[in-house]
């Protein structure tokens, strides 16, 4: 199998991934893709030639292997390879979207095209969902077809030809599991990092929005003199229905501490997770 496309996607997206992102990319290429290519291949390459009964009925090994094993493990892990590495697209197809633009209006219309901004936020984000999703769906169908990660010596089975009970014998049975230990491990771990990224990115997001809601009104609040005048009318005056003298006292409005201005920002955060949730639910 050619993984020349696969790499250079990967490599592609790692110009616009966070930290995290790149943790990421790092657990798919050292601890999934080299350990694939480099050993796990060799391990289940002659899976099925490997695969021995102790009777000679033609057609009952193909049988009894096809009911042991109705998707090739190291081909299932191939395909979750390939399925969670695609979402990755995405972000790749929307920054070319954003350099085609520019390039069509023949003038600059993001500051950085790259950037984690508006649409492409929404884009990786969406990306981060799915390929959670295509981990955790290939998990639970991994463990819904073989019942875990044991991989037994010696399997019985009774599947029609056989004739009766044969005993049947997997190769490199340790191994194997050894590896499905691992890779299991390495899908779990790409599970919390992207759950971790997606959780930073919204937390970031939220933050921003309320330092640009704080700066909005802070910009837009003109700070007015308050002048507190006391009249005082002497009785003469008041019999005349004339006003007296006056002081007036100015004022200034109060200034924000610098509690409430690191405060402000915050509230707005929390104010738009609770709309956010009020309206989902």
């Amino acid at each position: 199998m050619s993984w020349n496309f696969f790499l250079d996607v990967l490599s592609g997206v790692n110009k616009y991934s966070t930290g995290i992102g790149r943790i990421w990319l790092s657990v798919v290429f050292i601890f999934r893709l080299f350990i694939y290519v480099a050993a796990a291949e060799q391990v289940w390459k002659d899976e099925q030639a490997d695969f021995e009964c102790n009777i000679r009925q033609p057609g009952c090994e193909n049988v009894c292997f096809d009911y042991f094993f109705p998707i090739s493990q190291i081909r299932l892990w191939a395909l979750q390879l390939i399925l969670v590495s695609t979402p990755s697209l995405l972000v790749v197809l929307h920054v070319g979207y954003r350099k085609h633009r520019e390039k069509r209006y023949n003038k600059k219309l993001y500051e950085d095209t790259g950037s984690m901004d508006g649409g492409l936020w929404c884009t990786y984000i969406i990306s981060l969902i799915f390929k959670t999703g295509f981990e955790i769906g290939f998990l639970f169908t991994f463990f819904w077809l073989y019942g875990g990660l044991n991989v037994p010596r010696l399997v019985k089975c009774d599947m029609r030809p056989c004739p009766n009970t044969v005993d049947c014998y997997i190769a490199r049975p340790t191994e194997k599991k050894i590896f499905l230990y691992f890779m299991t491990a390495a899908s779990g771990l790409c599970i919390v990092l992207n759950v971790c990224e997606m959780s930073y990115l919204i937390i970031k997001q939220c933050w921003k929005y309320g330092v640009k809601r704080y700066n909005l009104n802070i910009k837009t609040y003109q700070p007015q003199k308050f002048q507190q005048c006391d009249h005082k009318l002497t009785s003469g005056d008041q019999h005349q229905g004339r006003e007296g003298s006056h002081s007036c006292n100015t004022r200034q409005p109060k200034k924000l501490s610098a509690r409430m201005i690191t405060f402000k920002p915050f509230a707005y955060c929390m104010l738009y997770f609770l709309c956010f949730f009020q309206g989902s639910g």
